[in-house]
């Protein structure tokens, strides 16, 4: 059965990206670190930015997410890294959920469609997926996804990293328990540790 997951790389002690974010600058001071595990074959290539195949189990994780069928992403998500050239991977429709018009040309990519509400967002995508799995990029959507109930799993890279600040992934959720289903833990290849979870409703 398809499932909408969220894939987020972190520091151990929870930060998604260092401090000073802002353009030309998405991850914020040192940020790149956490996505270190996933460039171990060099550089990305192609317009999307994504990275060739990792070895071992980073690659196995890897051959996951690109296996999905559509992806969700925020605006804050998409735009900085320049809408990965309106092909996320493989052709893959991909929804961004944003509040306004979109601040860069999205006319030519066909695959491309921005919604302004996180359910039709994943209800949409989840249809396009069929089987497979839908893909989901950024805090803020995941936040908002999580608390309108439409979030199912979370796959979480912790690096062996303390930032000690930037933003974290979850320091804006209401003051809510939402109780997840750990359901795999994998070590991968340079001390980056994989963590899979259900969200139980």
């Amino acid at each position: 059965m398809s499932a909408t997951v969220l894939y987020m790389s972190m520091s151990l002690d929870g930060f998604i990206a260092g401090p000073n974010e802002g353009p030309g600058k998405g991850l914020g001071d040192g940020g790149e670190r956490l996505h270190d595990w996933l460039f171990t074959s060099g550089e990305p290539s192609g317009p999307s930015g994504i990275p060739g195949r990792p070895a071992g189990i980073n690659g196995e994780i890897f051959d996951e997410f690109m296996s999905t069928g559509a992806v969700v992403a925020g605006r804050g998500t998409f735009e900085p890294a320049g809408g990965w050239g309106g092909d996320h991977h493989d052709g893959v429709p991909i929804w961004v959920f944003s509040r306004h018009e979109p601040g860069i040309d999205v006319s030519k990519w066909p695959l491309v469609t921005y919604v302004n509400d996180v359910t039709s967002a994943m209800t949409q995508a989840k249809e396009a997926a069929g089987d497979k799995n839908v893909l989901v990029h950024g805090a803020a959507t995941a936040q908002l996804a999580l608390a309108a109930g439409v979030l199912d799993e979370l796959e979480l890279h912790v690096i062996p990293v303390l930032f000690g600040q930037g933003r974290r992934l979850f320091e804006s959720l209401a003051a809510e328990q939402i109780e997840l289903e750990r359901t795999r833990i994998l070590e991968g290849e340079g001390g980056v540790t994989h963590m899979h979870y259900r969200v139980r409703r």
